[in-house]
Parts: structure tokens; sequence; C-alpha cells
């Protein structure tokens, strides 16, 4: 009896060590780890709709977790890092009409109380988002009414204002709420595409309204204070990952071929750094980022800023650099420190089905004398500067591509016949039949390599007639007839304070259609497709996400006034101007940089959600076409997240919220404006509620 007593202690007590050694494996692994707790306000209630972020720096790089407090003010921060170790976290408290909370040190899975304070309206005002500041334009008093034909009224200049001066970063951040004209004027000397845009505005109009702006806010005016989260906004988990450095302007982002999210699954995620010729790379299982020079043909190596052109008939040679703010103004106030050294210049990254990366990335001059030869007999192109040509990266071999085209380019997207269509050209649409390309046989590049000029029949008689000047913008491939659609917004190569446009392409019959959003309508940028074929674009000038559906045409000729009645608007949420008597006149204060269409249900939204970049308002704004609401996912830390690019990615379908998600950059210019001055790659993710594990 005594043996079998002994017997059992010892069975009973290797139980234990089993199962203690089976929690801290729990531990090491992440699996269940979390951290969990309960905000509290000052009168100890609990504080809901609030956000937590929590924080370690025992990665290889910068790592953070956001999620949302629920009704009774608890929160979860689920499915931390997996480590060998155990990791140190900190957590803190933001939430709107509250001080940010200190930061505790917490355990997982020991839950904690926070207590918050609440914020004086002036106080609790600095962590509002940008468009909330800037809505404090008054149309009333602060604009005046446009005398010049190219704005048709008060909107179409508030329109073009935003088009321009929120294309690089947010106004009404921070940094860009400045005393008075002088230090506007100053600020928009540093850099010449701020000085160019300024002057297509109206430059003394321009710092009219800035100076009755500043004036407002001098005398202590602060904005509403936003809505907190609530509902299914309550859900999101949000993670971010540091990479580049404090001078890096990671404009896009690229998780997996687009065409099938399930392409890369767990794989890293690549963007460009436009301002320093780097392919960026983090690593999201073993949380590492790393950078990749790209490269140039023939030891090409003449910054952004310093870009000449010189024509096929003309020995002169003229300056063509785009002026952003890391291009200084000559002869202009002290340039921006982070001053740009980017002869490759990319800009929009895209992947293939086999996992490699292509990009618009300038490899060579931008004269005409350079163009392919076989390019120099079509007067389409042959006498023009272009923007940008492509490249491809492979990672596997590790090794850069660089391919010379007949177009210039800035975006890229794939059709289901693996041609490349590209868009950055002012004067055709081009694209790339990768499937004849061979990068080992140069001589495949003349047959792959493909462009149609910009001709519309303007007056039905099935004849193309007119030019269509615009710099096209945006690209997508529609898979249910095969046609293309591209953006073009007003201001840059078109006439600023008009709609824009969008365009068709129909491949098969070489022919163009155009067609402009009604009033109040403003600003195509974004442009993709839903799976039923509808196209939709981001209004970026009148803050509007916009639907067009060319199935409801009764007409397709013209110069684009023409089939109004396909066209649907929904302006977006947040504040407008002050001061407008119609809202819809004016549409949302917030500027919207892209757009994306969810086909394959990888936020877990639902299949063809559309998501809107906030680009002022520091979220993603996703649309349920259905039911048409709006879900407002914001990020609220670090203050002025500017997100351009973004796409979806399954890594795991069986894990369910946890196996998806939705990847974005925070690509502002110049990131020195951010909250925490360096960039970052995000992930956002939809749970069952604010405390699903």
């Amino acid at each position: 009896m005594r043996n079998m007593i002994l017997s059992m202690l010892i069975r009973i007590r290797k139980l234990g060590l089993v199962l203690l050694f089976a929690f801290f494996a729990l531990q090491v692994q992440g699996e269940g780890v979390y951290l969990t707790g309960t905000v509290l306000g000052p009168d100890g209630k609990p504080e809901s709709g609030v956000w937590v972020i929590a924080e370690t720096e025992d990665l290889p790089t910068e790592y953070r977790k956001i999620v949302v407090t629920e009704s009774e003010g608890r929160f979860l921060v689920p499915d931390l890092p997996k480590t060998p170790k155990p990791l140190t976290w900190t957590v803190w408290v933001r939430g709107y009409g509250l001080i940010d909370s200190p930061h505790y040190p917490i355990e997982p899975n020991r839950p904690i109380s926070i207590h918050v304070e609440k914020a004086e309206a002036k106080r609790a005002a600095q962590i509002y988002p940008s468009n909330y500041w800037m809505a404090l334009i008054d149309v009333e008093s602060g604009v005046e009414e446009p005398t010049d034909s190219q704005f048709r009224d008060k909107a179409s200049w508030l329109n073009q204002f935003k088009l321009n001066c929120v294309l690089c970063h947010q106004m009404g951040s921070t940094a860009t709420r400045l005393p008075g004209k002088m230090a506007y004027d100053h600020g928009l000397l540093k850099a010449r595409g701020m000085n160019v845009f300024a002057e297509q505005l109206g430059r003394d109009r321009l710092l009219k309204v800035l100076e009755k702006w500043s004036a407002k806010l001098i005398s202590g005016k602060t904005p509403p204070m936003p809505p907190r989260p609530a509902g299914i906004e309550r859900n999101v988990v949000i993670t971010q990952w540091g990479w580049g450095d404090q001078y890096t302007y990671a404009h896009d982002e690229i998780a997996t071929d687009k065409r099938d999210p399930l392409i890369n699954a767990n794989g890293p995620i690549w963007g460009v750094d436009l301002a320093n010729d780097y392919l960026l790379k983090v690593d999201p299982v073993e949380h590492k980022s790393s950078r990749i020079k790209i490269p140039t043909r023939g030891n090409f190596g003449t910054p952004w800023c310093e870009q000449t052109f010189k024509s096929l008939t003309s020995e002169q040679i003229t300056d063509f650099g785009f002026g952003s703010l890391g291009c200084p103004e000559k002869n202009g106030a002290t340039p921006y420190l982070g001053r740009y050294d980017n002869p490759a210049n990319p800009h929009n990254p895209m992947m293939d089905s086999k996992g490699n990366i292509w990009l618009t990335t300038q490899i060579r001059r931008q004269w005409a004398e350079d163009l392919p030869a076989f390019c120099r007999d079509n007067p389409a192109v042959s006498d023009r500067h272009h923007h940008r040509q492509l490249g491809r990266y492979d990672p596997i071999a590790n090794q850069f591509s660089l391919i010379d085209t007949c177009f210039g380019t800035h975006h890229l997207q794939f059709d289901a016949q693996d041609r490349l269509w590209t868009s950055g050209d002012n004067f055709v649409i081009g694209w790339l039949d990768t499937k004849l390309y061979d990068g080992d046989r140069p001589e495949t590049l003349e047959n792959a390599l493909g462009f149609s000029e910009i001709v519309i029949d303007s007056d039905g008689d099935s004849l193309a007639d007119k030019p269509i000047v615009g710099f096209r913008y945006g690209i997508i491939p529609n898979p249910v007839d095969e046609s293309i659609w591209s953006a073009v917004p007003p201001g840059l190569a078109s006439t600023p304070g008009q709609s824009g446009w969008l365009e068709r392409y129909d491949p098969k019959k070489d022919s163009h259609e155009l067609y402009r959003p009604p009033k109040p309508g403003m600003g195509p940028r974004g442009v993709d497709v839903d799976s039923k074929g509808i196209i939709w674009t981001a209004l970026a000038g009148s803050g509007h996400l916009a639907s067009f559906d060319r199935e409801k045409c009764s007409r397709f000729w013209g110069d684009g006034d023409q089939c109004t009645e396909g066209w649907k608007l929904w302006q977006t949420p947040g504040p407008t101007f002050s001061g407008a008597e119609d809202a819809k006149e004016f549409g949302s204060a917030d500027m919207h940089y892209y757009l994306w269409v969810d086909q394959f249900n990888t936020l877990g939204l639902g299949k063809d959600i559309v998501i809107v970049n906030g680009t002022a308002s520091d979220s993603l704004i996703a649309f349920n076409p259905d039911n048409e609401k709006f879900t407002v996912i914001r990020i609220p830390y670090p203050l002025n997240t500017y997100t351009r690019g973004l796409d979806g990615r399954i890594d795991k379908p069986e894990l369910g919220w946890k196996g998806r998600g939705v990847w974005f950059t925070n690509g502002l210019d110049p990131i020195m404006h951010s909250e925490v001055p360096k960039s970052y790659v995000g992930k956002v993710q939809i749970r069952p509620n604010p405390l699903a594990k």
C-alpha cells in the first residue's frame, strides 16, 4: 500500500512538473499569450472606445499592437509574438477626451487596471486627426470667391487645395499649424513642389486663407471631439513594425499578388523608400526589417530634384525635377534636412504569382535620345519626358532587372494574362507582357512592350478625334470585360480646379473612353474594381467615395460628361469645412489618397468591401456597398499616419481572423511630421469581438 501511495505521489509530482513546463512553454512560444486589463476614468467608471497601445523593445525592429476597449472598459491584446524567451511589454492608453496615460509595465495573462485622466478641450484636441483641424478653415469668412475661370467656386478651390497640399502630408497636423502668414510663406519656399502648387492655387489667395486659419487657431479655437470607436470599430487589432529610418519616405507596400491573397503567405512585406532608393523588407514572423539598394543603369546618379530633359529637336536642356519636400526651391528658404538622394526614385511595388517584386523606378536620364530605339519613331512617345521606367527584383536570386520603357510609369497592376499595366504617362497607357519578356534576352523587350495614345471619340462618329492629355495616376484591369481603367486627378498635368476623370481602354478594340464625376465630385486618384466589374474611385478633392457602372450608360462617346447615370457618390465620414451651408457641396474635409477593393474578404468585413485611405484622418475607411455604411478604422498612434497603397493577404485560412489582414504603410512626406519620426508598415485585423484571443 505504501509503495502504491508513493508511486501515485511521484506520478502527481511529475504531472505537475509537466503542467508547469507546458505553461512555461506556452509563455515562451506565445500560444494563447495575451495582455489584458481594464481602463478606468477618474470617477472609477470604465472608459469604453479608447485605445490601448502595447509596445516592446525586445524584438529586432520596433513593434507595437493597438486594440480598443469594449463597453466595460476591458481590453485584450492578442496573439503576442513567438520568441525563445518572454518579452518585456509596456501598455498605455490614448482616447478622445483623455490625457495620454503613463506607460505601465505589464505581464502576459495577468490583468491590470489603468486609470486615466480627463483632458480640457485644448489639450484633448492635440490628438484629434488633422482633418478636424483643417476643417476649421471657414468657407464664409476665410475663403475668397474665385475670380479666375479655372475655379468654378469656393468648393472647387478648396478641393484643389486639398489635392495640392495634402498630396504629400497632412494639413492640420502640429507641424502645419503655423503662426501666421509669414511662417507659411517661408515654409512654401522650402520646397519646389509646394511653391509650384501654391502658385497654381493663387499664392496671395492661399496665404490669406492660411493667415485667417492661423488666426483662428492662435485665438484658441479647437475642433469638436471626434466620436470614439463604436460597434465593430472596437474589434480591430492593429500591428506595426518599424522599417527604414528618420528620412525614409515609404510610399507604398505589397504583401501578395493582388489577384491571389494566398501568394507569399507568412512571407515578407515589401515597400519602397522613394527618398533614398531602397527596397524595404519586413519579416512579420521573425520581426526583422532590412533594405536593399535599388540600382540604376550605367551609373546614372542624378537625384530627383536635379532631373533634366532634352528633346530630340533641340540642344536646350531644361529642368524637370518634380519638387516635393525633398527638393528645395532655388533661392528659397533653408532646405528641408531630408533632401532626397534618389536617382532611382522608386514608387509602386507589385508582386507577381512567383513572388517577384515589380516596381516603377527610374533607370536612366529622362532625355528623349535615351529612349529605346524602337520607340523613337512614334510621335506619341518619341519626344516626351517620361516619369520612371520598370524594375523587377527576384528575392530568391537577390537580383534586380532594369527594364526600359517607351512611356512613363507610376502605378502597376497585373491582369489575368500576366500583362503588367502602368499608369504614369501624360499621353499614353502602357503595358509589358511578362510572358513575352525574357530578362536574359533583351531583344524580347520590343515585342513584349506596348502602348496606346489616349484619343477619344468626342462626337459619336466612331472615329478617335480628340487626344486627352493628363497624368494617369491609378490603373486597374477589369477582369469582367478585360478593359483597363485609369484615374486622372486635376492639377497635375490636367487643368486645376476641374473634376478630373476616369479613362477606359479596350485593348481588343484599341479604343478609349472618358467619364467625369458629376458635381460635387472632384479629384479621382485611386481606382479599383470589384468582382462584378464595377469601378471604384476615391475622389480625393471633394472627399467622396464613388462608383461607376458602365452597364448603366446609354452613351459611351463624348468628352466625359456623358453617363452621369453610371455614377454614385457617398460623402465620407468626418467634418466638412466650417461655415459650409451645404455639406454635400463641399464634401468631407478628409483627403483620400487611394483606395482598394477587398475582393477576397481578407479583412473579414465581407467580399467586395471598399477600403478608402483616410489620408488626412489617420484612418482606413471601410465601405459596405450592400448597406452603404462606413466603418472607420482609426490609427491613433503615431499621429499623422498617412496611408497610401494597401492590400490584403491570407496567411492561413483555417485560423480565421488571425490568419488574414490588410496591410498598409505610413507614407508621410516628410516622416519628421509624424509623432514618431520613423516609418512603419502596419496590419489591420478584425476579430469577432474586442476580447477575442
